[in-house]
């Protein structure tokens, strides 16, 4: 009997270009996992990972509304802060960044403090 899936929530978020979202979430440290099309020139769904943290990309129209904002909860909140040129905001619940991704969906990525 094969064991029950870990439960989980991916985010879908809404891209005009695949690969140019992969390029720009690869410095989040997400990479490419898959990316799936029903047919060659169809609109590409893809997901990307860090850790045990993935997100798809969806080119498909009625995936996802633009301006979707997502909290991310990641580690090295510093170094994503200078890698995209912003300030970290210390916040009441942890340090957090506040970044939009080229098709303008909102991301909040931050570290709790505990």
């Amino acid at each position: 009997m094969r064991p029950e899936p870990e439960e989980e929530v991916i985010p879908v978020l809404r891209v005009a270009d695949a690969a140019a979202a992969v390029r720009w979430y690869a410095r989040l440290g997400f990479a490419a996992q898959w990316e799936h099309r029903f047919a060659p020139g169809l609109p590409a769904f893809v997901e990307v990972a860090r850790g045990r943290v993935r997100l798809f990309l969806s080119e498909h129209t009625g995936d996802a509304p633009p301006d979707t904002l997502v909290h991310l909860r990641l580690a090295g909140v510093d170094a994503i802060a200078a890698e995209f040129g912003v300030t970290v905001a210390e916040q009441p619940w942890g340090r957090e960044v506040e970044l939009r991704d080229p098709d303008g969906n909102r991301l909040r990525v931050g570290t709790p403090t505990e």
